[in-house]
């Protein structure tokens, strides 16, 4: 939808300091008391309501909003950072609330932390350095992404929840309030408790979807092929639900979610080690 902000000038409140190194976009807002350093790059209409602080090469794209005492760029928490060129990258039309912390990468993983299009963030949310997240994500107060975590589209994460760096989390997966997340999240599949344990599909989120019940009916079958049943070793179970199921979208995003890292440790499936 248009954004009127973008056809008018940026609005500065007097009391913020903005790099004349940092790019503006046309329609900006930004209100009192904030920093904005130089390299940042700031979308049309994106609005920093006050005592927000960019720093570095972050990038924040179309109509995102930016609510109080946030921090965005930050240095990566990792001893091997050196002062690196590395970057943070927003996507359009992203709500990030008050008091969240999202790092820069490191340059030994790539050099980028990449949020997606259209994020939830609630307040006191922590992304750490070189996490990629996907479009459409909610993040619920208080949760904490350590380093290089990989988080699929439309996936929720509940609040006071943790994820182990590495940890990838599938697409319209739901991560528990209070889980601690120690292990992968299979695509549309939920973790519970702490330690996470891969608590079945995620109904709720199907059905909001808007999936219809047949595709769901075919899913949990093949989720309960992969998971509930021990008749053979999880990866002859993978093997043979792939050949079962090979005509259902959903279930193989699963089986290609499982087979992207075979070394990888798998809520309900493959243990950490």
């Amino acid at each position: 939808m248009p954004d009127d902000r973008a056809a008018l000038p940026a609005l500065i409140d007097a009391s913020s300091i903005v790099s004349d190194k940092a790019e503006i976009g046309a329609g900006v807002e930004i209100g009192p008391f904030c920093r904005v350093g130089a390299g940042v790059v700031l979308g049309d209409g994106v609005k920093l309501q006050s005592h927000v602080v960019i720093e570095g090469r972050t990038s924040l794209g179309a109509r995102t909003e930016v609510y109080p005492f946030t921090m965005l760029g930050g240095p990566p928490q990792h001893n091997r950072y050196q002062g690196e060129d590395t970057t943070l990258e927003i996507g359009p039309d992203c709500v990030i609330r008050e008091q969240v912390s999202i790092h820069r990468g490191t340059a030994h993983s790539g050099g980028r932390t990449v949020i997606g299009a259209k994020a939830l963030i609630m307040a006191q949310v922590h992304i750490g350095h070189d996490c990629r997240i996907g479009d459409n994500v909610t993040f619920a107060g208080n949760c904490t992404l350590a380093g290089h975590v990989e988080v699929g589209d439309f996936a929720i994460i509940g609040g006071v929840s943790g994820i182990h760096q590495f940890v990838r989390i599938g697409e319209r997966a739901m991560v528990g309030g209070c889980a601690a997340v120690p292990a992968d999240v299979v695509p549309f599949g939920s973790a519970l408790g702490n330690h996470a344990r891969l608590g079945g599909l995620n109904l709720i989120g199907l059905k909001r979807s808007g999936l219809d019940r047949a595709a769901i009916h075919t899913l949990r079958a093949g989720f309960h092929a992969l998971f509930q049943t021990e008749d053979q070793p999880f990866r002859a179970r993978v093997e043979a639900v792939a050949e079962q199921f090979a005509d259902s979208v959903e279930v193989m995003k699963i089986i290609d979610f499982i087979r992207a890292d075979a070394h990888r440790p798998i809520l309900g499936g493959r243990e950490a080690k």
